[in-house]
C-alpha cells in the first residue's frame, strides 16, 4: 500500500526525526570513499530544509560492538561530507552519544533549516536489539518520523521499528528516496508490463532462491548467470570442472527447472562460459561451450551467451536485475556483466522499466557507467533481494498509508 510521502506533511519549525541510510565506505585515512548513498538522501532532505523544517538524522556506519564510541566508526566524515554537499547549510554532529545530554542540546539548539546528525546508532547495543527505551529517547528528538533508509527496511531495529512505534500519533512517513525504491521494487513489480525478464547471477542459488520463486509465476523469461549457474548446468548433465557447485542445491535447482517448465517460463542458461583455472588467472581465460576441463572453472558467461542474453533483454518492456554474471571486478570476467548493462540500457532508452538491484550489481552499473541509463538503481542490497522474493517490512507497515 502506499506510504505517506514527506512532502504532503507540514514540516515548518518541526523536528524532523529522519532515519537515514549512510552506511558508506571510507578511506584509509578516514575520508568517505563512495558519497552515493549521501547524495541520494538530498532530495528528502532539501524537501525539508526548503520548508523551514529542523532535521535530525539518524544512521549507522560499519559495525562497532555496541559498548560506546569507537572513533573509527564515527559519522564525523559522513557530517563532513554532507556539510559539503550543503553549503548554505549549518551541519552539526552531536558528539560520541546519540541519546546523551549532547545530543540532546544539539536538538534544542537547532533551528528552522539546520541539519543535526546524530552519532552512530550501533554505538549503543539498542539499536539493533530494538530496544524500546533506546527507541524512545530517540522518538524524544522529533515531532514527525521519516523513514528514508531502504537499505536497512530489512532490519527490525530501533531506529526501524522501535522509534516510529513510539512516535504513534505523529506523522510517520517516507523519504523520498523510500518512496522510489518501494514504487519500483513493488509497484513496478506487481504491475509489470510484459515481456517481464528478471536477470539473477552472483554466487549461490541459496542466495537467490526465494528470489527465483517468487519471479518465476510473474515473469516471461529469467536469465541466470554467475556462479549460481554451475548448480543448475550440473543438474542438467553438463561438466561443470571447478566451477561453483551447492549439492546441497541439487533438489532446489531441479525443482526450478521443473517449475520453469510447467509454467512455459523460458529460463535462459549459459551455453558457453568464460574459464580459467581461477579469478587469478585472467590471462588464462578461453571460452569454453558445453563440458568444462576438470582444471577450469567458469567465471563469466561466454560470448555466445552474453549475444543471447542481449538479445532477450532489448525486447523487454519490464527488467529487473540482481546479482553480476560473473566475477566483474576481474577483466575480463566483466564482459557479460557489461554486455547485460549495455542491453539493459538500451532497452530503457526504447522505454522499457528497468530496475537494478544488489550492490555488486549496482557497483557495475557504476564501473560501466551505465547506473544513468536505467530507471532505477536500488539503494538496498540485502533489501532489495528480499523485496524481489515477495516479503513484507515491518518497518515501512509502521508508516501512514496514503
Amino acid at each position: 500500500m502506499a506510504k505517506v510521502p514527506i512532502d504532503a506533511v507540514d514540516v515548518a519549525g518541526k523536528r524532523v526525526l529522519v532515519r537515514v541510510d549512510f552506511n558508506v565506505p571510507l578511506t584509509g585515512d578516514g575520508g568517505v570513499l563512495d558519497d552515493r548513498r549521501i547524495r541520494m538522501a538530498l532530495p528528502t532532505l532539501q524537501s525539508v530544509l526548503d520548508r523551514g523544517g529542523r532535521l535530525v538524522l539518524m544512521s549507522h556506519l560499519g559495525r562497532p560492538s555496541g559498548t560506546g564510541f569507537e572513533s573509527q566508526y564515527s559519522l564525523q566524515p559522513v557530517a563532513e561530507r554532507l556539510a559539503h554537499l550543503l553549503p548554505d547549510v549549518d551541519v552539526t554532529l552531536a558528539p560520541d552519544d546519540c541519546i546523551g545530554p549532547a545530543a540532546r542540546a544539539a536538538v534544542d539548539a537547532s533551528v528552522p533549516g539546520s541539519i543535526v546528525l546524530l552519532e552512530n546508532l550501533r554505538f549503543h547495543a539498542g539499536e539493533k536489539k530494538n530496544d524500546p527505551e533506546f527507541a524512545a529517547v530517540l522518538a524524544g528528538f522529533g515531532d514527525i518520523y521519516v523513514n528514508d533508509a531502504f537499505g536497512t527496511a530489512h532490519r527490525d531495529h530501533a531506529s526501524m521499528v522501535g522509534v516510529p512505534e513510539a512516535m504513534a500519533g505523529c506523522p510517520r512517513v517516507a523519504g523520498r528516496l523510500l518512496q522510489a525504491e518501494l514504487t519500483f521494487l513493488s509497484e513496478s513489480i506487481e504491475h509489470a508490463r510484459p515481456p517481464f525478464v528478471a536477470v539473477l547471477g552472483g554466487a549461490k542459488v541459496s542466495d537467490k532462491l526465494g528470489a527465483i520463486g517468487n519471479l518465476l509465476p510473474r515473469v516471461d523469461a529469467v536469465v541466470i548467470g554467475g556462479g549460481m549457474a554451475y548448480t543448475f548446468l550440473s543438474v542438467l548433465g553438463v561438466e561443470i570442472g571447478r566451477s561453483l557447485f551447492e549439492e546441497d542445491m541439487v533438489d532446489a535447482a531441479s525443482r526450478i527447472l521443473e517449475q520453469a517448465e510447467s509454467t512455459g517460463t523460458r529460463l535462459l542458461l549459459p551455453v558457453d562460459s568464460l574459464c580459467a583455472p581461477s579469478p587469478k588467472h585472467p590471462g588464462d581465460a578461453q571460452a569454453i561451450a558445453g563440458d568444462m576441463p576438470g582444471d577450469l572453472m567458469g567465471l563469466d558467461i561466454g560470448p555466445e551467451s552474453s549475444a543471447a542474453a542481449a538479445t532477450l533483454l532489448r525486447t523487454a518492456s519490464t527488467i529487473v536485475w540482481n546479482g553480476p554474471m560473473g566475477v566483474c571486478e576481474v577483466p575480463p570476467f566483466d564482459t557479460g556483466s557489461r554486455a547485460v548493462a549495455e542491453a539493459v540500457v538500451s532497452a530503457t532508452s526504447q522505454g522499457a522499466i528497468s530496475i537494478i538491484g544488489g550492490g555488486e550489481t549496482a557497483a557495475a552499473m557504476e564501473a560501466f557507467g551505465c547506473a544513468q541509463g536505467v530507471s532505477h538503481v536500488s539503494t538496498g542490497g540485502g533489501a532489495s533481494l528480499q523485496m524481489l522474493e515477495g516479503r513484507s517490512f515491518p518497518s515501512v507497515h509502521l508508516l501512514d498509508n496514503a
